[in-house]
């Protein structure tokens, strides 16, 4: 098994990140610098997100743990991320529980599919990549709490983009729904 391969420890180090992003909140450290250290941090994590997939392809290190890893890290970081928010402040509730219950009940799905042998009927499309890809840049702007080149409002921004993601999340899961619950119905009688 590649489980200490250079992709799947990128991955591993998203999961390291967790508290490291949560814990710059609890230390002495100035509000404006906390942000700044937090949202860097981030977006250098979720770029191995990218990274760690593209060099498993080009270094022939793919595996089937690193397959199961990279979604686990992806979803512990932006969970961790948003509970983080909404202690802040800087996001409502709802728009949490949304996106976290959505990733708990697609991963239970797709659990599920892979024990009737229907894996396919909810595989990653399009609709949860742009979907992540709006929490990746909503998150880092919410974090960042500030202005940026004295013109981009990042709460603004974040805030809007974060609800954007929910409205996404929902899109999404009904999408993945659509595709298993025939399968599920074909499979159960």
């Amino acid at each position: 098994m590649k489980f200490w391969t250079i992709p799947t420890v990128m991955t591993w180090t998203r999961i390291v990140a967790i508290p490291l992003i949560v814990g710059i909140f609890y230390i002495d450290v100035e509000p404006e610098k906390a942000n700044l250290i937090a949202t860097v941090m981030f977006v250098v994590f979720a770029a191995t997100d990218w990274l760690d997939g593209y060099l498993a392809r080009k270094l022939n290190q793919t595996s089937a743990f690193g397959a199961f890893l990279d979604p686990v890290a992806d979803k512990f970081l932006v969970c961790a991320s948003l509970l983080v928010l909404v202690h802040l402040d800087r996001i409502d509730v709802f728009v949490a529980l949304i996106i976290i219950g959505r990733e708990i009940a697609i991963s239970a799905l797709r659990e599920w599919m892979a024990l009737i042998g229907a894996t396919k009927s909810v595989a990653v499309h399009m609709l949860g990549k742009v979907k992540t890809v709006v929490q990746m840049v909503a998150i880092p702007f919410l974090l960042y709490d500030g202005t940026l080149f004295g013109v981009v409002h990042t709460n603004l921004w974040g805030t809007w983009l974060i609800w954007l993601s929910a409205i996404l999340t929902v899109w999404s899961m009904i999408y993945y729904l659509q595709k298993a619950i025939p399968e599920i119905r074909a499979r159960s009688k």
